[in-house]
């Protein structure tokens, strides 16, 4: 059987873009890249958004809305208060800023559960 040999055939991939980034060496990093590519990452930073979070959190009373766990630690305990999206905004200011559309849950539920869901296109 012959050998195959790249010579006089075109590549087919030398055009193609990566599909993958590069990953990021540090959070910093990963975080910069992140706030680069989606633009809307910045309304978290907002004074805005920060009253919008308390107001939330103190409708909800400071507990987690999925587990009834009391939301009274400090980042990053797992008891530590997040202001979540009911339904995913992906950039859309509607519904980020509905406050319909948040609930008070804790980091633990957040990172875990609630990540699971939005991964397994469940919500």
């Amino acid at each position: 059987m012959g050998r195959l040999s790249g010579r006089g055939l075109p590549s087919r991939l030398g055009s193609a873009k990566p599909r993958l980034s590069a990953a990021s060496k540090t959070e910093q990093e990963r975080n910069r890249h992140r706030d680069a590519t989606q633009p809307w990452r910045a309304w978290y930073k907002t004074a805005r958004w920060q009253k919008l979070r308390l107001d939330i959190l103190n409708r909800d009373v400071w507990t987690c809305q999925k587990t009834g766990v009391a939301l009274v630690g400090k980042f990053p305990a797992h008891n530590s208060p997040v202001v979540d999206h009911k339904t995913p905004h992906r950039g859309d200011p509607d519904l980020f800023w509905e406050p319909e559309n948040l609930q008070a849950v804790s980091k633990a539920y957040h990172d875990s559960e609630k990540q699971k869901l939005e991964k397994s296109g469940l919500i």
